[in-house]
């Protein structure tokens, strides 16, 4: 019943979003007028070589309904943005519901342990999934004044956050010869009473499930942060991280080489690696959704 609801919520906002999406280029198309005579008001100034008067009332006037135009246009595409992330939301939250629903069955009585298990994903599939993320990982657009929030690109949650169930997060677990590693996890369950959380390995998705302290776990960026608009929200050169390592669900120690110079650019990392003369790899690409802060110190 929950899944046919999510179903029905999100069929709702497509229809919302796609009249937000008609109202944002009926009021480009209307401020597009007003444009047009800026450029040619600026024109007729240079045609007469001064500015009486008469052009800086008019001027003021056009920049002033301008202005008012790209307001009313922003706000739209705001509450667009704001539909986009909810439909994602809901998104989650049935994909995670589709997941629960098999176990509860289960327990349930309503099929048996000898019907067949659930297929692993295939690891081309999950790679190509974990790229989409990183792609469609929204940028953080603030209002003139507003400060990027916690988990936007490097700034971290706030102390008292706590990740939500199909959230996901960098997690150090014990390996199966005793070391310990960063992997890329998915929350299933934080409890308040142990504050601890239960989270799934994201390669091995219902087969390896870890129960972890606070302390082990890395909530990942929800945000991209704009280099254009907000470069003190992202890690900078020579800055020791934890970086996803190209096609693996693991997090390796990395020094930044070059921050993102354009929203939709990639950090450039050099990951630890004791098979190169310097001790670091060659320059690698890696998203801002995989990248996080490291608590542990530079190794000398």
């Amino acid at each position: 019943m929950a899944l046919v609801s999510a179903d029905s919520r999100i069929a709702e906002l497509l229809t919302e979003l796609h009249q937000l999406i008609k109202q944002t280029q009926e009021e480009r198309s209307r401020s597009e007028h007003n444009l047009v005579n800026i450029q040619k008001t600026h024109e007729r100034m240079q045609t007469e070589n001064k500015i009486s008067p008469y052009y800086r009332t008019k001027l003021r006037g056009l920049y002033t309904t301008a202005k008012a135009d790209a307001e009313a246009e922003c706000n739209i595409l705001r509450k667009a943005l704001d539909k986009i992330a909810e439909i994602k939301s809901l998104l989650e939250e049935r994909r995670i519901g589709a997941h629960i629903l098999p176990a509860a069955a289960k327990i349930a009585g309503l099929y048996n342990d000898s019907e067949p298990p659930r297929k692993t994903m295939r690891r081309g599939v999950l790679m190509t999934l974990l790229q989409q993320s990183a792609m469609t990982l929204p940028l953080w657009i603030g209002k003139p004044g507003d400060k990027p929030p916690p988990l936007c690109g490097a700034i971290p949650a706030s102390g008292d956050y706590v990740a939500k169930p199909g959230d996901k997060v960098a997690a150090r677990v014990k390996a199966v010869d005793g070391d310990e590693q960063w992997i890329l996890a998915e929350v299933v369950s934080y409890s308040h009473a142990t504050n601890k959380y239960e989270v799934d390995d994201i390669d091995e998705e219902g087969k390896e499930r870890h129960t972890l302290s606070r302390r082990r776990i890395i909530p990942l960026p929800q945000w991209k942060a704009n280099p254009e608009t907000d470069p003190e929200a992202l890690f900078q050169k020579e800055q020791l991280v934890l970086a996803l390592y190209p096609q693996t669900t693991c997090f390796y120690r990395a020094l930044i080489h070059t921050p993102p110079q354009r929203p939709q650019d990639d950090y450039s990392v050099l990951f630890e690696d004791t098979s190169y003369a310097d001790g670091y790899s060659p320059p690698l690409n890696v998203a801002q959704r995989y990248v996080v802060a490291c608590k542990e110190p530079k190794k000398k």
